[in-house]
């Protein structure tokens, strides 16, 4: 068996897209790297803010987007372009779009419209960018060749957006996990967000408990929410190489 650079994704309070850049860097993904790269984008204004966080007593990071100068409301063939006349490498940009026109389809189910109408307003429009091609970005830089998750845990209850109240999951978070092990958790907040469902649904090579790894680097990516009986909202990445483990069995 050929040994590969892996990670495995350790979904205990979920995932978001800034929670999953928030643990590729601190496990060791380089954020001038993510910076010089996200500037071939060209968008203007973009500022890429990482900070060390303390979450139940564990540092992890947490990714901010900030920008200083009012951004549009996006669609998908306006991503796209921006994508495609970008200097990126080609799987940045090719995996990047797939994501993006996962999550397009997703919305587009949930609220009766077509792909090309579809605005991703509810991250300014340009908080998905980064946290989808950034992803891509980091994933790049540490070399990862497979990725693997854990089942996602799904909260319950409301959340409030643009479209109005909705339920948990979210319709669209509903959508973009079909055939996705997961799990209810009683914790009324938004565990898996649209676009850290999207992300896992195409990058993820399995879903399924810890692979045979040895572990290299550990990080942690921090999410918004404080959550109920001091359950760290984290996200836990282990990087590290593939192993085969030789089952042994005694025949008597």
């Amino acid at each position: 068996m050929k040994k590969e650079k892996i990670i495995y994704l350790d979904c205990f309070s979920g995932i978001s897209g800034d929670m999953i850049l928030g643990a590729l860097l601190h496990s060791g993904a380089e954020i001038d790297y993510l910076r010089s790269e996200l500037a071939k984008l060209k968008i203007n204004g973009l500022n890429i803010k990482v900070t060390a966080v303390c979450r139940s007593s564990i540092t992890a990071y947490k990714v901010t987007i900030e920008s200083d100068h009012d951004q549009p409301v996006r669609t998908l063939p306006v991503i796209k372009d921006i994508l495609e006349n970008s200097s990126l490498n080609d799987r940045v940009i090719e995996k990047s779009l797939q994501v993006f026109s996962l999550l397009a389809h997703a919305e587009a189910e949930v609220h009766g419209k077509s792909i090309e109408k579809i605005h991703f307003h509810e991250v300014g429009g340009v908080d998905t960018i980064v946290d989808i091609a950034g992803t891509l970005i980091c994933l790049d830089n540490l070399n990862i060749s497979r990725i693997i998750c854990s089942p996602l845990p799904l909260g319950r209850g409301f959340v409030y957006c643009s479209h109005g109240k909705l339920p948990l999951p979210a319709p669209a978070v509903c959508n973009l996990l079909k055939q996705i092990p997961t799990y209810g958790v009683n914790i009324q907040q938004e565990l898996v967000t649209p676009t850290g469902a999207a992300i896992t649904a195409v990058l993820s090579d399995s879903f399924s408990s810890m692979p045979a790894m040895s572990i290299e680097k550990v990080g942690y990516g921090a999410g918004d929410h404080v959550l109920p009986d001091n359950q760290p909202n984290l996200l836990r990445v282990f990087a590290g190489t593939s192993q085969q483990v030789n089952e042994n069995q005694q025949v008597v």
